[in-house]
């Protein structure tokens, strides 16, 4: 049965959009010596010329203020291994010490997550107002990608979902490999 509503709250909105499966990426920036890092699942490339990505971010949230700051982040793609750093990159993280992480210093000032599937340096274009969140725009100027097909982190209807069949552990491997024998060339 369908349903169509033309009054909605946020929560409603929300759990529409949730039905949009998304990958899990933290943003990571450093402002005075120190590594700041958020979990954000709104991440999109915007550009193939020149290199544009997007992800956004509430407004009142800490990444918010200090974002408008950052000349340069990078976005780190999580594998479904780094889904305790999604996590505790939330805020959401319940136990006391926090899971093991480790960054590296990497192009123009961007700390890269180590172990991520896929990092992109980027350098902040513009930060542009949308609704209760900021849209930041960011030219990729590095790409740093890992040789082990690694199965992505990936967020639907609200929780976690896994790509792997049970029983097929190799699937997402061979599929991966067979995308990128027609989609690197062009």
């Amino acid at each position: 049965m369908e349903k169509i509503e033309t009054t909605f709250d946020s929560r409603a909105f929300r759990r529409a959009v949730g039905q949009f499966v998304t990958g899990v990426t933290v943003i990571a920036i450093e402002l005075d010596g120190e590594i700041r890092a958020m979990t954000a699942n709104s991440f999109t490339s915007l550009s193939l010329e020149p290199p544009l990505v997007l992800f956004c971010l509430g407004k009142q949230t800490k990444a918010a203020r200090l974002i408008q700051t950052a000349c340069a982040f990078s976005v780190n793609i999580l594998t479904e291994e780094q889904q305790s750093l999604s996590t505790y990159f939330a805020g959401a993280w319940k136990d006391k010490a926090p899971p093991p992480f480790s960054f590296t210093a990497w192009h123009q000032g961007a700390p890269r997550l180590d172990g991520s599937t896929v990092s992109l340096s980027c350098v902040t274009q513009a930060v542009h107002e949308g609704g209760d969140h900021w849209i930041v725009v960011g030219e990729v100027i590095a790409i740093h990608r890992t040789e082990a097909h690694k199965v992505p982190l990936v967020f639907y209807g609200g929780g976690y979902v896994s790509l792997k069949e049970k029983g097929n552990e190799n699937m997402f491997a061979s599929v991966t490999q067979q995308r990128s024998d027609y989609s690197d060339g062009g």
